[in-house]
């Protein structure tokens, strides 16, 4: 669909993406956007994500060390921070 079709249309464009569909807008005959339906994930299930992972013992110490790794880089000179650490 081009872009100038989608923006006389978009109600309708709406209309589809709601019932599921993924639409491809052109401009010049190159494709530079989707539209595509919204994911479905809700507050629930991320809570119940997060609890599995706490009840996990690997799990939580993997989120520990990353943590520990995070805060050493956030430490480290700016200009360190942003060096390539396979230059030579």
């Amino acid at each position: 669909m081009t872009a100038t079709e989608a923006s006389r249309n978009f109600k309708a464009v709406l209309d589809r993406t709601e019932r599921g569909e993924t639409i491809a807008l052109t401009r010049g005959g190159k494709r530079i956007a989707l539209i595509a339906p919204a994911g479905r994930a809700n507050g629930a299930a991320v809570r119940a994500a997060m609890r599995r992972w706490a009840e996990h013992p690997a799990l939580s110490e993997a989120a520990d060390e990353l943590a520990g790794h995070v805060a050493a880089v956030r430490e480290l000179p700016t200009a360190e921070a942003d060096a390539d650490p396979w230059a030579e």
